[in-house]
């Protein structure tokens, strides 16, 4: 069940939304939240309904980790030897279903063995509940976090707007927030935020069905192309890599979009995961935006505690690479993963010590120094990085990524004659594309939506030539043609990328 299906838009999202404020209503709190807890894991279900039992299994234990952990630490003692049991146990379960096929695969390979492949299906979010939780595990053991009852834990890692892709969400951003939901004081407000979170999910959903998808058709054809090992111009080879660039690119932003609509829908402010990252300015900037709370988690929770920044020069950039490959081979089995996360993980050394890899106070680091004041010129930089690691994060097979990357470089023999071919109008599209990504405010800066806990920001002022956008009869006349769009583009097979994930 995506969120541009149909049973997702006209069955499911009303029932949910009429069922919550009416039970809380007519029966209480306690039923609320136990009606969302059964709508999120029906929704989790609509996938496969066994892998229901591993969620809640995944909970359940959890659960256990914490009350073990509680009850220690009334008694003063360690809890370290209780929290890497949790860790260990949330590794592992990731491991065997995400990891047990590449692993066997690469066996095989080395040793020339013959061991059959494991029949494991990938359940669809167990990256994401599983950082979240492990997260959660982390800051209890810390005393940041309360001990929390059954359904409101339970509610905290099924909520169905940030389950399947995230944001990964910490327990305080969000558990105080469902009683907020639950006491909302006035019919005004609870309008008000429909009507917000309505706009905001319908945006993303546009994004997702009109524009992701209409790139995902040129990428497909030019990675199919590029895996079957034949050769294409650099051009169209540029071409089909550029695609991508806007198809995951609308798809995330669009998928991010949808997930603090639908949160906000239900009176629940989620974090931002996606703020303009191809505005970014350097990788480091591009990782502040890109994908925000996994950044958060790989920095709390894995650079941090390796040593982070603070052991010298050598161990900093062995900590940073590092937690780029986890990075990488975190988003999937494969090693055009690990590569990916190794070119950002290289990225960002050159970004943090780029001074130390030229003479100093040569007029050559000075030339550098001078020409990345300029933003066009350091954003074009950053952008063109981006745009290179993600051939490897998007092909299917390393050969098929080294093809692509070796066509786009001029590398490789003649070109076949059946090769795919992309004319001007693409590439205007593409322009056009590229200006709105740099140039024009974002969803959140354009209705200024604030996280929970954040004080107002200066949105308003970033987006003044947008302004007219919140009037009512504009906000009324482009909200009719968005919808009309989305759900006419929209199909029941239209996977967010990150479901993968």
């Amino acid at each position: 069940m995506y969120y541009s299906s149909n049973i997702f838009l006209f069955q499911f999202l009303p029932i949910v939304l009429i069922g919550c404020y009416a039970i809380q209503k007519w029966v209480g709190l306690r039923a609320s939240m136990f009606f969302l807890v059964a709508a999120s894991l029906y929704f989790y279900s609509a996938w496969n309904a066994k892998l229901i039992l591993l969620l809640i299994g995944s909970i359940i234990f959890n659960l256990i980790i914490v009350r073990l952990m509680h009850a220690k630490m009334q008694k003063n003692g360690s809890v370290s030897r209780i929290l890497w049991l949790g860790i260990s146990f949330n590794l592992i379960l990731l491991g065997v279903f995400k990891y047990t096929i590449f692993a066997v695969e690469n066996i095989n390979m080395l040793f020339s063995a013959n061991i059959a492949l494991p029949d494991i299906i990938l359940p669809i979010g167990i990256s994401f509940f599983t950082f979240q939780q492990i997260a959660f595990l982390v800051d209890f053991s810390k005393g940041q976090e309360k001990l929390p009852d059954m359904v409101s834990y339970t509610l905290f890692v099924t909520f169905f707007p940030q389950l399947i892709a995230g944001p990964i969400v910490h327990h305080k951003e969000v558990i105080p927030q469902f009683s907020n939901f639950f006491r909302q004081k006035s019919s005004g407000q609870v309008l008000n935020n429909l009507f917000l979170g309505s706009n905001i999910f319908i945006i993303g959903l546009f994004k997702k069905t009109v524009i992701a998808a209409q790139m995902g058709m040129y990428s497909n054809e030019a990675f199919k192309f590029a895996e079957s090992l034949k050769t294409m111009d650099p051009i169209d080879a540029w071409g089909g890599l550029m695609a991508f660039t806007f198809e995951i690119y609308f798809d995330f932003s669009g998928y991010s979009d949808m997930a603090i609509g639908l949160g906000l829908m239900l009176g629940i402010r989620l974090p931002l995961n996606f703020n303009s990252p191809y505005k970014a300015t350097s990788i480091t900037d591009f990782w502040k935006r890109w994908h925000i709370t996994l950044s958060r988690f790989l920095r709390d929770y894995l650079y941090i505690p390796l040593g982070g920044n603070r052991k010298g020069a050598i161990r900093t950039s062995i900590n940073l690479m590092l937690t780029m490959l986890i990075g990488g081979l975190w988003h999937g089995a494969g090693w055009n993963f690990v590569i990916w996360g190794g070119l950002h993980g290289l990225y960002l050394l050159i970004n943090h010590h780029w001074r130390r890899l030229l003479p100093q106070n040569s007029s050559i680091t000075v030339a550098i120094s001078k020409l990345l004041r300029f933003t066009i010129i350091s954003r074009t930089l950053t952008f063109l990085a981006v745009v290179i690691a993600w051939g490897f994060f998007r092909a299917e097979t390393l050969p098929g990524a080294m093809n692509l990357m070796s066509c786009m470089f001029g590398f490789s023999p003649a070109v076949v004659n059946d090769g795919i071919s992309f004319g001007w109008g693409y590439w205007i599209f593409c322009s056009i594309l590229l200006a709105f990504v740099w140039l024009t405010p974002n969803t959140q800066q354009i209705v200024n939506y604030n996280e929970y806990g954040k004080p107002q920001t200066t949105a308003n002022q970033v987006a003044l030539p947008f302004a007219f956008l919140r009037r009512p009869s504009v906000v009324t006349s482009y909200f009719i043609i968005l919808t009309v769009a989305s759900v006419y583009f929209a199909s029941d097979y239209n996977a967010f990328i990150y479901f993968q994930f």
